[in-house]
């Protein structure tokens, strides 16, 4: 069985019940250069929260989505069904923060984008494993992300906002992380080199296609293409790649 879900639990239903807000008081103000630089840059990634947010099962009926080796062949624990519902309410606040800022500054709202349309189409596939892989590796860049557009502008209330979008990004990442690496501790070697490839491969690429579609905002903060690379990896490998993975050293039958 999973481990911490009672803890990952507690924190998620806390910040339900008491969620970031931002102050009220701070300067708002976006000039001319910065509302052209931002606006479309900042749609993409409000359409990319309200699509995580709607990739977590809201009921536990929905539980297939998550089949897995958990406890038995399609059976979720309890717990991490209502965790992944909080996740999926707390990232649909996401989007409604940002939406709200746009409205605010007369920032048009996208409909559709083909980043987000990708991303959609991929996580209706796939099992429990499957969406975590993908998950976390879009938090991940999107975390960096984030810290770079606070970089890129002079609003205090934008600041702030991808302040509070990172805090909780850095909280999903590490139940996302603790869970993929728990999972693979079940597999073989041969199984978990070739998993770790593929998710290293697909993250790459996926951080490559960000730096290309949002270049304006990331060259702002002072990021090329290395650099941003470079910045995600630096992520990737805290979370997924730690020197030493005690629970990938485990056998199996201690972590069920």
């Amino acid at each position: 069985m999973f481990r911490d879900l009672e803890i990952w639990l507690n924190h998620f239903e806390y910040h339900a019940q008491h969620p970031r807000c931002i102050p009220a008081g701070l300067s708002d103000r976006l000039n001319s250069d910065e509302h052209r630089l931002i606006g479309r840059s900042l749609s993409a990634f409000q359409l990319g929260e309200q699509c995580e947010g709607r990739g977590a099962p809201s009921r536990p009926e929905r539980r297939p989505w998550m089949a897995g080796r958990v406890e038995a062949p399609g059976t979720v624990p309890e717990t991490l069904v209502r965790i992944m519902t909080l996740i999926s309410h707390e990232q649909q606040r996401h989007a409604s923060l940002l939406s709200a800022f746009m409205h605010d500054h007369g920032l048009p709202l996208k409909r559709t984008d083909w980043t987000d349309f990708v991303f959609c189409c991929l996580r209706r596939v796939g099992g429990f494993e499957y969406r975590l892989h993908l998950f976390v590796a879009v938090e991940l860049i999107a975390s960096v992300y984030y810290r770079a557009l606070e970089v890129a502008t002079g609003c205090q209330r934008l600041k702030v906002l991808c302040r509070t979008l990172v805090a909780d990004e850095l909280a999903h990442i590490g139940l996302q992380s603790q869970l993929l690496l728990t999972l693979r501790a079940r597999k073989t070697p041969a199984a978990r080199g070739t998993i770790r490839w593929l998710h290293r491969a697909f993250f790459t690429a996926t951080a490559g296609v960000v730096y290309l579609t949002h270049r304006p905002v990331l060259r702002v903060a002072g990021y090329d293409l290395g650099g941003f690379l470079r910045a995600c990896a630096s992520q990737y490998a805290f979370y997924l790649e730690p020197p030493v993975t005690c629970r990938e050293r485990t056998p199996s039958h201690e972590v069920r």
